[in-house]
């Protein structure tokens, strides 16, 4: 006789639970009654996972048996996993690891007919408006991405709107801004800006601007979205669009520095952009400057959360409450005097 799975209902497998927004999203399912199954792969730190109450299972992207064994028994997914870099010695190893990593995901949770999944994209996959604030109805190709990381995503994000319209995956989709926070272990690029502002080490900056929110209201969109988003659609989880100017003079205060004032054009600075990955690739230590960071900070990054909030009651606190509570981590950690 064939045994029959049973799916619980409140059980969610979730991706990339070890990182920095996984653990948020972790801690928001946990704090709205689910019970969780935190996937993570064998090297992965399991600094964010020490005090959760949740289920461990160890699973790689790119092992799709690894992915089977974890999807068994599971009616909910979330995939935050992503290999989020700015800058490696092979760019395309960023592509590779984001887009065949969701496609091995999706094609397991199609086959454990999981009833809901919420896939976490990112801004990234949406082309800036020069003139103003960005939405949902600005995607981009992937020719028009800068950087493989930003075509990483645009790219699987692509694929799982094709999957959802020709074969019925059940997927919401969610485009996160800015994420800073508590729990940025690795740290990520944002918070690596913080820890070199709130340290003194970031006298000067070029003329940008990026829309900030706190990790934990972007876990708690991912909830709402599970619960409420309607399926094939895009929604972008941000908070407040701010100039760098701001945000380092914002950083400044709550660190008790004086805050730069020295702007810098971004054309001479390609050159030294260009040293500092060739001397990554002798140290095998990322780059602060990068050239794919130059290119990006040619527009300001500003988007609209208006539609998550009209449609699944999203909303997100003061930008300064984030940088604030990614400081006293970091602080805590050792990671700024």
């Amino acid at each position: 006789m064939e045994e029959t799975l049973t799916r619980s209902s409140d059980l969610v497998l979730l991706t990339g639970a070890s990182g920095f927004v996984g653990a948020a999203v972790a801690r928001a399912l946990l704090r709205r009654g689910y019970k969780v199954r935190a996937m993570a792969r064998a090297s992965s730190p399991r600094t964010n996972l020490a005090d959760l109450d949740a289920e461990i299972v160890v699973g790689d992207l790119l092992d799709r048996a690894s992915l089977d064994r974890a999807m068994a028994g599971v009616a909910r997914l979330c995939h935050v996993a992503a290999d989020y870099r700015i800058w490696a010695p092979d760019p395309e190893e960023i592509v590779r690891n984001n887009l065949a990593g969701t496609r091995n995901l999706m094609e397991a949770a199609l086959a454990a007919g999981v009833e809901r999944i919420v896939y976490t994209s990112s801004v990234a996959t949406l082309r800036p408006d020069p003139a103003g604030v960005a939405d949902e109805s600005r995607p981009a190709a992937p020719d028009q991405a800068v950087g493989a990381y930003k075509r990483s995503k645009v790219e699987a994000e692509r694929m799982v709107e094709r999957m959802v319209a020709e074969r019925g995956l059940p997927a919401v989709i969610v485009l996160p801004s800015t994420p800073i926070g508590p729990r940025d272990v690795r740290p990520t690029p944002t918070g690596r800006i913080v820890v070199e502002a709130a340290s003194g080490r970031m006298p000067a900056f070029v003329e940008s601007g990026l829309n900030l929110v706190h990790v934990d209201d972007v876990a708690e969109g991912h909830v709402l979205a599970l619960e409420r988003g309607r399926i094939g659609e895009r929604y972008i989880l941000g908070g407040q669009d701010v100039s760098l100017r701001a945000m380092l003079a914002t950083i400044a205060r709550l660190a008790g520095r004086r805050a730069p004032t020295i702007s810098l054009p971004r054309a001479p600075l390609f050159p030294l952009a260009w040293v500092n990955e060739r001397m990554a690739r002798l140290t095998g230590r990322e780059p602060f400057l990068t050239l794919d960071g130059l290119r990006m900070a040619a527009h300001a990054m500003y988007f609209s959360s208006a539609k998550a909030q009209n449609e699944l009651g999203y909303s997100a606190r003061p930008y300064e409450a984030g940088l604030k509570d990614a400081i006293d981590w970091f602080r805590r950690e050792g990671m700024i005097a």
